[in-house]
């Protein structure tokens, strides 16, 4: 692993929150939303990211080089939607029912939360690469 590699890895980690909180975000906002161009409510977005078995991660990293953390799909939730009466709605069914998003905003915000802390460690790995660099350079003076 060169030296290089570390910011590679961290800039993958950024990268794969950076999505994270974007799909999140993109969650909240259509948390009312019962019309989508694919036909009925909003489906949450979830991010699934790769794991590898350390071992065979640190053999493949040294032979490549490191790559980090990688989105390996996009989940798109395949649960029911909820239904809500609401007979004055414009998308209410014959029964006055309305199918809404399967989207709760507290469990968003604490996921929203989560890769928050995460984007923060990797920034303060990046920070402390950073000055590792630096103080190399300082010593090769």
């Amino acid at each position: 692993m060169d030296f290089l590699s570390s910011f590679r890895v961290t800039a993958s980690g950024l990268a794969a929150q950076r999505l994270r909180m974007n799909l999140i975000a993109e969650n909240v906002a259509n948390a009312q939303t019962t019309k989508t161009p694919e036909g009925g409510p909003y489906k949450r977005r979830d991010p699934i990211f790769m794991s590898k078995p350390f071992d065979s991660f640190l053999n493949e990293e040294q032979a490549a080089g490191a790559t980090g953390v990688a989105v390996d799909r996009v989940k798109v939730d395949s649960n029911a939607p909820r239904m809500q009466y609401d007979p004055t709605h414009p998308d209410a069914n014959a029964d006055g029912y309305v199918a809404m998003p399967n989207i709760d905003v507290v469990t968003e915000m604490a996921n929203m939360m989560s890769a928050s802390r995460s984007y923060e460690a990797n920034v303060s790995v990046l920070n402390a690469n950073k000055a590792m660099a630096l103080k190399a350079l300082e010593i090769g003076r």
